[in-house]
C-alpha cells in the first residue's frame, strides 16, 4: 500500500503506470520463481521496459557489480570468495557454480535500485527497473485520491484506520 504512495522512493513514472494500469483493469503481477539469484520467488509487476519483460532481460548484459546477494563459497585453496547466479555464466561456472542455477536469473540489486531512480548508467542503455508488489491492489479502490493516479501516505493510513 505504501510502495505506490507519493512519499515512496519508487520512481514517480513507475508509480503512475501501476496506478493507471490498476484503474484500467490491466495491472498484472506474476510470481517468477527463477528471477532471483537466490532462488526466492519474486512477484513482478508487468510494466513495459521493466525486468518483467523477457526481451528486456535478454537485452541486458549479465553483470553482478553491486554484489548485495552474492553467496560465499570456498575455493580449492581454502580461501573464501563470492559468486552470484546472475553474473556472467562463465564467471559463475569458473567459481564452481552449477549452470542450471544461472538460467533466467536476474540482477535484483541493479533492478531494485533502478526502480527507485538509482540505476547505474550502462553503455547498453539505462538499467531496467524491477518493480515488485503483492497481488492485492483492492485497497486502491478505497482510497479516493488514487483515482487521480496519486495518493499520500496519510490517505493510506486513513484507509487503514477506517
Amino acid at each position: 500500500m505504501f510502495a505506490f504512495c507519493d512519499e515512496s522512493d519508487i520512481r514517480t513514472d513507475l508509480k503512475r503506470q501501476v496506478l493507471s494500469r490498476h484503474a484500467a483493469g490491466t495491472l498484472t503481477v506474476r510470481t517468477d520463481f527463477r528471477a532471483s539469484p537466490t532462488g526466492y520467488p519474486f512477484k513482478l509487476v508487468e510494466l513495459p521496459g521493466s525486468t518483467a519483460d523477457p526481451l528486456v532481460v535478454a537485452a541486458r548484459p549479465r553483470v553482478c557489480d553491486l554484489g548485495f546477494l552474492r553467496e560465499a563459497y570456498r575455493k580449492p585453496d581454502g580461501d573464501v570468495a563470492f559468486r552470484c547466479a546472475s553474473e556472467p555464466v562463465a564467471a559463475f561456472l569458473r567459481k564452481g557454480g552449477e549452470e542450471s542455477r544461472t538460467v533466467d536469473r536476474q540482477c535484483l540489486c541493479n533492478g531494485l535500485l533502478a526502480t527507485i531512480g538509482l540505476g547505474q548508467p550502462r553503455r547498453a542503455g539505462p538499467e531496467p527497473p524491477m518493480v515488485t508488489a503483492g497481488v492485492d491492489f483492492g485497497f486502491l479502490d478505497r482510497i479516493p485520491a488514487a483515482a487521480s493516479l496519486s495518493y499520500a501516505a496519510r490517505d493510506a493510513i486513513a484507509y487503514l484506520r477506517s
